[in-house]
């Protein structure tokens, strides 16, 4: 008999977010659905209302095929009103039947509680059910799900098995994916090379993603040979497609790589990417504002981006801001401001936010006063590297502030931030006749 190829529709879970994606496969044959041929043309030219009618019959007649498809007009409100209870039935009655595209797309339902109870553990069988039939968005959500310990317990080196099965299958976003474990040594063993590799398979797949991980490689000539004009190509794909990321890292190109005035240019992508919602962006254009490089200087705008950046979680913004309460620039003075801003950077392990918050602490600005706790924070700092930091635990262990005196810890904390070329340090050991050798 022969073949006629149907519409199948697919979703797949990402770490920034839902992506569908339209994927044609055999359904019926040629003397099954005289009507089949009709809601196919339909949908192809946009009318999903017409598809949606000529479908349903056979979707009612237990057609799996056509069933998902039901499911993915009623998930996307195309023909019909946007219902996901009813996209969840008809992926259900498809995924009964064993429809790989279904059962990956319930497995989405229950992952964010749409259409059906929010069951993380569920949402993985669903996958499982549809990966175990070598269903590429269903490897890399289950992949995807073993990385983030949703609905299973964490593990990457499982979330890495699964990427792959779905990257040799050619599935761009598992690639990506894939890549930034060998980048970071998550679940496989650390391969800039690999990393790259994977990374460029999905970029010529036009993956924004891979594009960026392709471009910071490049730029940082890590996994492949340092390649400014390489970066900024790969940077400038992704940008391109809308992806803020991509414009982000064309506006640190710009800095890195124009001869003159770059900022001005920088500010621009910046902006376009702040304003698509990036948080690094923000962060960087508050920095541009708070400056006044590339733009004019304006204490309240870089308070604002700042705040749009701080409230999504970024460490260095959080920081900032919180310096922006404390000093009255930009913000009205408000230490308690502060000391909650400088405590969420801490949490997040930010080094100068754990020396600040340990400064307030000590001094009782914006808290109570607390030395022990002061100490803490410093010490966090300072066992990053942080020299002001080592310095101030130095000298608490000197004079016995908050903490109980004790020479030898005082020393050790003097003489890692002396190393560091920290003056104050090299003057505390000078007057104890020590030094930083």
């Amino acid at each position: 008999m022969a073949a006629r190829q149907g519409i199948l529709l697919l979703k797949s879970a990402k770490p920034r977010g839902w992506l569908a994606a339209l994927v044609l496969v055999p359904l019926f044959s040629a003397e099954a659905h005289a009507g089949f041929p009709e809601g196919r043309a339909a949908y192809l030219r946009g009318d999903y209302a017409g598809a949606f009618r000529e479908f349903k019959p056979y979707a009612e007649k237990g057609e799996a095929e056509v069933q998902a498809t039901l499911g993915y007009l009623y998930d996307t409100g195309r023909g019909v009103t946007e219902d996901d209870a009813a996209a969840a039935r008809w992926y259900r009655r498809a995924a009964d039947q064993g429809n790989a595209a279904a059962q990956n797309n319930l497995g989405l339902m229950y992952m964010a509680g749409r259409g059906a109870p929010k069951d993380p553990a569920l949402a993985v069988q669903w996958y499982r059910k549809s990966a175990e039939q070598g269903f590429p968005n269903a490897e890399d959500n289950l992949g995807y799900a073993y990385s983030q310990g949703l609905g299973v317990d964490r593990d990457e080196a499982e979330a890495a098995k699964w990427y792959r099965k779905a990257a040799e299958r050619g599935f761009a976003g598992a690639q990506a994916n894939l890549g930034t474990m060998y980048l970071t040594g998550r679940g496989v063993g650390k391969d800039e090379r690999e990393a790259a590799r994977w990374f460029r398979k999905a970029a010529l797949q036009g993956d924004a993603r891979a594009q960026n991980g392709l471009g910071y490689l490049y730029a940082s000539g890590r996994g492949v040979a340092r390649n400014d004009a390489e970066a900024t190509r790969w940077f400038a794909r992704a940008a391109e497609q809308g992806d803020a990321k991509g414009e982000y890292s064309l506006a640190i190109m710009d800095i890195k790589t124009r001869a003159a005035d770059p900022y001005a240019e920088a500010a621009k992508r910046y902006r376009r990417a702040a304003e698509a919602n990036d948080a690094d962006a923000q962060a960087a254009l508050a920095y541009l504002y708070a400056s006044g490089r590339g733009v004019e200087r304006d204490d309240a705008q870089a308070a604002d981006w700042y705040r749009k950046a701080a409230a999504q979680g970024h460490a260095m913004a959080q920081y900032n801001l919180g310096l922006m309460y404390a000093n009255g620039v930009g913000a009205p003075r408000d230490d308690a401001a502060a000391v909650r801003l400088f405590r969420q950077a801490a949490e997040q392990g930010y080094a100068p936010a754990q020396y600040g918050l340990g400064d307030f602490l000590l001094n009782g600005r914006g808290a109570a006063r607390d030395g022990l706790a002061a100490a803490k924070w410093y010490r966090l700092a300072g066992e990053q590297g942080y020299a002001p930091a080592q310095y101030r635990l130095g000298m608490m262990y000197r004079s016995g502030q908050g903490v109980q005196k004790d020479s030898a810890e005082a020393q050790k904390w003097l003489r890692r931030a002396a190393q560091q070329g920290n003056v104050e340090a090299k003057r505390a050991l000078n007057d104890t006749g020590d030094s930083a050798n």
